[in-house]
């Protein structure tokens, strides 16, 4: 391949697909998502966008993918961790299985993604890795208890590989989305709000992609994007 390599996971209808979107511009994309039909129309429709469905959840078959994302394309030199796990519920009876699912997700995929991919990078001397969040990576509010806990994990275990890679080359970075995010299911649920709320997967996507270029005497271990109506 004669571009390098970017590997994005969790490639849904917004962020992921604006994500791949942005990066394909320089780079060749592998794209990892459930859903194997809009892989297959994003690879037809981006030029250099790779599909490589994959569940997140399933820790043998993500291991699986990235040696074929490897033997394909090559060392990914940028990853954008995209995939997320959800989901709100009443302290006193959600499902435990539902926080075991968003730990595999959300931060034990990221543990493998950091694991497989950072070794190439820092033999390079030089590489990113990047998760997307939101600000239950900061607070557990009442009804997010299957969620709140697995993104702070998410972020804090993405500190640790920033300490721990930073000094050989390989820039970690959280980038925090406060919003909601503009998706037709967000607008179904949302109806009543204003546009104001709403943050768009093309402005989040660029942000994204500053991040993971910026220079290395200036590396920024966290960013915390919201829409301009958005309270906080």
């Amino acid at each position: 391949m004669s571009k390098p390599i970017c590997l994005v996971t969790g490639v849904g209808p917004g962020t992921g697909s604006a994500l791949v979107r942005c990066f394909a511009q320089d780079y060749e994309v592998a794209m990892i998502a459930r859903d194997a039909e809009r892989l297959a129309q994003l690879s037809t429709a981006i030029p250099n966008a790779h599909s490589y469905p994959c569940n997140m959840v399933d820790s043998e078959a993500v291991s699986e993918t990235l040696e074929r994302i490897k033997d394909d394309l090559g060392a990914p030199s940028i990853v954008v961790h995209n995939a997320v796990g959800g989901g709100m519920g009443d302290i006193l009876s959600f499902e435990p299985k539902i926080l075991e699912r968003n730990f595999k997700i959300n931060t034990l995929a990221l543990l493998q993604l950091i694991q497989a991919c950072a070794p190439a990078m820092i033999t390079m001397g030089s590489g990113a890795i990047l998760a997307t969040g939101n600000t239950s990576a900061y607070r557990g509010k009442a009804d997010f208890a299957p969620m709140a806990p697995t993104k702070a994990a998410q972020r804090v275990l993405l500190e640790s590989a920033a300490r721990a890679l930073g000094p050989k080359g390989v820039h970690c970075a959280y980038v925090a989305i406060d919003a909601v995010i503009d998706v037709p299911w967000t607008r179904a649920w949302y109806a009543d709000k204003p546009d104001e709320i709403f943050c768009q997967p093309a402005d989040i996507a660029p942000e994204c992609y500053r991040i993971a270029h910026q220079s290395r005497t200036a590396w920024s271990f966290e960013s915390v994007i919201r829409p301009f109506g958005e309270p906080w």
